[in-house]
């Protein structure tokens, strides 16, 4: 009961923040907005799979412009005292969660804007809009664990980006094949196996994140 107390506080205190600010959301629906732009003037027509593969390049690059400011963006002073009034690991869940709607609402916003730009529309959007949140709580999990790593290095953002290139690519593999058979209309059965890779993956990364984090955070 005490962890889910902490676990909801904390993620008031994110909310409070971010509204108080609006700088990470403001961003990161600035960067997607400008960046579909751009790409809309330079290719001006896109359909099926470089429709498909472009979306999740802009999607990598907005996750970790989204996620990344959860641990590196905060002062000593404030980790310090979170230290001092929230256990690890209501941190972490708390943090985890956040994040996973913080990237909820910028995938969607984003692929409303892009199909709108586009005027593309994947065959089985239904499966797509699944694969998307699927991808989302992926991010969201893996960029959140690796944030609190590179936190507690000199140069985080750069050991982020290494950290998280390994980590990241069998992620994007398993997302660019399963929107690919939305966008062909496929049936949904055949994309039984992706979709379960992904649970499985948000499933362990979560449950790593959940058993390392506490040695972590305590250093």
């Amino acid at each position: 009961m005490q962890l889910v107390l902490e676990v909801k506080h904390l993620i008031k205190k994110e909310i409070l923040l971010e509204w108080r600010s609006k700088y990470a959301l403001n961003g990161v629906l600035l960067y997607v907005v400008s960046t579909v732009f751009v790409c809309f003037l330079s290719f001006v027509s896109l359909k099926g799979v470089t429709w498909n593969a472009l979306f999740w390049i802009i999607m990598l690059f907005a996750s970790i412009n989204t996620v990344s400011k959860s641990f590196l963006q905060e002062s000593k002073g404030r980790q310090l005292y979170v230290y001092t009034i929230a256990s690890p690991l209501a941190l972490i869940i708390s943090k985890t969660i956040y994040n996973m709607f913080l990237m909820l609402l910028v995938t969607v916003v984003a692929l409303a804007f892009y199909t709108l730009v586009f005027g593309y529309t994947p065959e089985d959007l239904g499966l797509y809009l699944i694969a998307t949140l699927l991808g989302s709580m992926s991010f969201s999990t893996i960029f959140t664990m690796i944030s609190a790593i590179a936190s507690k290095a000199g140069n985080g953002g750069m050991l982020m980006a290494i950290l998280s290139f390994p980590v990241i690519i069998p992620v994007i593999t398993v997302l660019i094949k399963l929107t690919k058979n939305a966008c062909d209309g496929l049936d949904r059965s055949v994309s039984l196996d992706e979709i379960f890779t992904l649970l499985i993956i948000n499933v362990l990364v979560m449950a790593f994140s959940i058993l390392l984090f506490p040695y972590l955070w305590r250093d």
